[in-house]
Parts: structure tokens; sequence; C-alpha cells
């Protein structure tokens, strides 16, 4: 396993949500309807940033109000990182945009050839 992957799946790390070309709560909402929403690990070294798939089952969006712009979310989703099957779980904040967030390793990739 990569240091990067190590360190991430180690506690809650500050992320913030990554959409270009404004960082707004429609932006985000469109993305999340696309079915993947573009997450930074603003902790490391340049920032790591993660395109996660959304994972509806695994996903918590009761607790936000896209309109109002108010409350907070969870988004989970699974990716490969550094050759390692990895869950991305992130509580975002929807009036700050970032919040904390962790990797869950799931086991090595077959490296593509």
């Amino acid at each position: 396993m990569s240091d990067l992957v190590k360190r991430l799946s180690e506690g809650r790390h500050p992320v913030e949500v990554a959409l270009r070309p404004a960082r707004t709560v429609s932006a985000l909402k469109e993305s999340i309807d696309f079915g993947y929403v573009h997450i930074r690990f603003t902790g490391t070294r340049g920032g790591t940033e993660l395109t996660v798939p959304v994972d509806r089952e695994r996903s918590d969006f009761s607790r936000a109000d896209f309109d109002a712009e108010s409350g907070t979310l969870t988004i989970a989703g699974e990716l490969g990182l550094d050759f390692v099957k990895v869950r991305c779980i992130a509580e975002i904040e929807l009036p700050r945009m970032a919040g904390e967030g962790r990797l869950e390793p799931l086991g090595e990739m077959i490296p593509a050839l």
C-alpha cells in the first residue's frame, strides 16, 4: 500500500469539494446527479483530488438542503488510488463546501498493462 493511501486511511482529514468553473452548491448538486464528485484532500502535498463515483446506497443526502444551501451530506464511493481499491467517505458542510474525509482500503488492484 502506498504512503498516500495509508496516510489518508488513518483518521479523518480536511477535504473540500473541487468544482470548476465555480464552487457552488448548485454545481455540487448537478455533479451528484451526474454520479460523481471531485473531492480534494487539502492536507496533502499539492492537494490530492479524487473523482469519487457516488454510491447512492452508502451516501447520505437526508441532512442537506440544497435549496437553502445548508446542512451536511455524506458522499461515499469506491475508486482506485495507487493500485489500491479504496472507498472514499467525505462529510461535507454545504455552506463551506468543505469538511472531513477518509479512505477505507478495500484491497489491491491489478496493475494496468
